[in-house]
C-alpha cells in the first residue's frame, strides 16, 4: 500500500510524544540531562545549536546514533529547524530500540525566537573544510577538536631529526600556533633525517628553513622561529605562553633544564630521543605522572652517551619516534584517549621490536616529588659534567 508523506507524520506522531520549548528548557535543568540529538545538516548544526547537543544528520542518524548514545533507555531530545524532520527521527529512534525520545515542538527556530540561550561552532573557510575534511569525520576530533587543534600554540625544541617529523604532522593536522626554537643551520649531513629541510638550503637557519617548509604544507599555521639555544636564563620566557612541549633535543642538560622548566611551569613536556637503531617516547605531565629525573635521577658520566654525530643514527629512526611525538601532542590538546603518561615506548628497528616499560613518580625525586629540593633552575652543564652543551637537535 502507497503512503503519503502525512502518513508517515501521523505515524511518528502516534509513537513521539512532542514537548514545548519550556518543557525542554525545564527539562535541561534537571539532573541527569537529557541527551540532545540535531537531526539538521551540518550546515545548519554549525550555524547555531544548542549547547551541548550532538550533531547527527537524519541522513547519518541510524548509522551513528547508536556509538554516540549507546544507552537505548536515555531521555532522547530530538529536534531540527521546525519540527518535522525530528519527529521523523524520534520514529526511527523508537524504531531502533530507544524508548525515551521526545520531539521538540518548532526546532531550533522556536528554541532561538524565545530568547533561549544557544551556541555557534567556529566557522570554517571552504580550504577548512577540504583539508580537514578526514578530522571531522572522527568522532574524537570533529569540528569541535579541530577548533582545538587550530587554537593550540606548541612549541619544539629544536628543527632535527625529531622536530622534523614532528613539526610536518602537527602543521598538517592544523595546530594552529607551532614555536620552534633551534639555533642551528641546516648542514648536509642533516638531510639524511632532518625531513624539514633541503639540499638548497644548506647554510640557511633552521628555523627559517622550517617555517619555508611548514607554511608550504599548510598556510593555516603560524610558525615562530626562535634562532638561540635554551638556557637556563630564556626558557621560561620561551615556554610561558605554549600549551605543550615537544622536547627532540640530543644532549642531557637540555633535557633537564626543559623537564625542570615543565615541571616549575606545570606543561606537558612530550619527550623523544634516539641513538643509532633505537629510539624511545614517552610523555612527561606534571602532577599527572613522573618527570624526566624520575627515570634518570642522574645524567650519565661524560661520554658515556655519544651523540648521533659521534655514533650515528639509522636516518628514518626518527620518523618513527617524532611520528610518535605528534600523536601524543595531538591527543593532548584534543584531550582525548590514553596519553604516554607512566609508560615509555622503547623501539628497537634492527629487531622490530616495540616494549612498553611502566614508570612511576618517585616520592623522593627532587624536581616532582612530595618535598622538592629544586625549586629554581640550576646549572645544567655543571649538573652534567659538561661545558659548551647546547639545545641542538638530533
Amino acid at each position: 500500500m502507497n503512503r503519503s508523506f502525512k502518513d508517515l507524520m501521523d505515524d511518528a506522531r502516534r509513537a513521539v510524544p512532542e514537548v514545548t520549548v519550556d518543557d525542554v528548557r525545564a527539562r535541561l535543568d534537571r539532573s541527569p540531562a537529557p541527551v540532545l540529538v540535531d537531526v539538521r545538516e551540518r550546515e545548519e548544526y554549525r550555524d547555531g545549536h544548542l549547547a551541548g547537543a550532538l550533531s547527527l544528520p537524519r541522513g547519518f542518524l541510524e548509522m551513528r546514533v547508536e556509538e554516540a548514545v549507546p544507552d537505548r533507555g536515555a531521555e532522547i531530545i530530538a529536534y531540527c529547524a521546525g519540527g518535522t524532520r525530528s519527529l521523523i527521527a524520534g520514529k526511527i529512534l523508537k524504531d531502533m530500540g530507544y524508548t525515551n525520545v521526545v520531539s521538540m515542538i518548532g526546532g531550533f527556530g522556536a528554541w532561538k525566537g524565545g530568547g533561549n540561550p544557544w551556541t555557534a561552532d567556529r566557522q570554517f573557510s571552504a580550504d577548512q573544510m577540504q583539508r580537514y575534511s578526514r578530522h571531522f569525520i572522527l568522532p574524537e576530533v570533529g569540528e569541535a577538536g579541530q577548533a582545538k587543534l587550530l587554537d593550540a600554540k606548541v612549541l619544539l625544541i629544536g628543527a632535527g631529526g625529531l622536530g622534523s617529523p614532528t613539526a610536518y604532522y602537527l602543521a598538517a593536522a592544523g595546530v594552529g600556533t607551532i614555536g620552534i626554537v633551534d639555533d642551528d643551520v641546516v648542514d648536509r649531513s642533516n638531510l639524511q633525517r632532518q625531513i624539514l629541510h633541503a639540499d638548497d638550503r644548506v647554510g640557511m637557519p633552521k628555523v627559517e628553513s622550517a617555517q619555508k617548509t611548514l607554511q608550504g604544507l599548510n598556510p593555516d599555521v603560524k610558525v615562530i622561529g626562535f634562532r638561540e639555544r635554551v638556557t637556563s636564563e630564556n626558557v621560561m620566557r620561551l615556554f610561558a605562553d605554549w600549551d605543550v612541549i615537544v622536547d627532540g633535543c640530543d644532549n642531557f642538560p637540555t633535557r633537564y633544564l626543559v623537564n625542570d622548566a615543565c615541571v616549575f611551569l606545570g606543561k606537558p613536556n612530550v619527550h623523544g630521543s634516539i641513538f643509532q637503531f633505537e629510539g624511545q617516547a614517552t610523555v612527561f605531565w606534571p602532577g599527572h605522572g613522573p618527570c624526566y629525573r624520575c627515570l634518570f635521577p642522574e645524567p650519565p658520566p661524560p661520554g658515556a652517551a655519544p651523540s648521533c654525530q659521534e655514533a650515528g643514527v639509522l636516518g628514518v629512526l626518527p620518523g618513527l619516534v617524532g611520528c610518535v611525538q605528534a600523536v601524543e601532542t595531538v591527543k593532548l590538546i584534543l584531550g582525548v584517549g590514553r596519553p604516554l603518561v607512566g609508560r615509555l615506548l622503547h623501539f628497537d628497528t634492527l629487531a622490530m621490536e616495540i616494549k612498553q616499560l611502566k614508570l612511576r613518580r618517585d616520592p623522593e625525586c627532587p624536581v616532582c616529588g612530595d618535598s622538592p629540593t629544586i625549586r629554581e633552575l640550576i646549572d645544567y652543564e655543571e649538573f652534567c659534567g659538561l661545558r659548551g652543551g647546547h639545545g641542538a637537535a638530533a
